[in-house]
């Protein structure tokens, strides 16, 4: 009587060792810690320049208020009512829309928005303070 004898294939099985999954993961950290720094440099660019365009677009709509009324908006929101902006735009550098600082015309004291700055605290890139854009 034969006896059969389960056959392995010549082929082995196998799997990443602990060594090669060290070597790819000091890989991925490698390129994170390149990259991150990086990334997070261009948000935070991106979002100077949003606030850029608003403060440029929220005077835009101050300035033709006054133009078309002869007296500046008492709010922001009243930019909205009359349909100069579609929304108070958020700064995005605070991510709210109620942090903007509200200037009166000069001379007088409130009730009314001749200029809007950032209500941001801190420094842009260029060194210069967001609440004097």
């Amino acid at each position: 009587m034969r006896r059969f004898h389960a056959h392995r294939s010549s082929a082995v099985k196998r799997g990443f060792t602990l060594i090669e999954l060290l070597v790819v993961m000091a890989a991925l950290g490698l390129l994170l810690a390149i990259s991150a720094p990086r990334y997070t440099e261009h948000v935070d660019r991106a979002r100077e320049a949003v606030l850029r365009q608003n403060l440029a677009s929220m005077r835009d709509a101050i300035d033709k208020f006054y133009a078309d009324r002869a007296r500046y908006p008492a709010e922001l929101q009243e930019l909205v009512q009359q349909r100069y902006l579609r929304q108070v735009p958020i700064d995005p550098i605070t991510d709210r829309i109620d942090s903007w600082v509200l200037l009166p015309p000069p001379g007088q004291n409130a009730g009314a928005v001749a200029d809007v700055r950032s209500g941001a605290m801190g420094n842009a890139h260029d060194g210069s303070a967001y609440a004097k854009w």
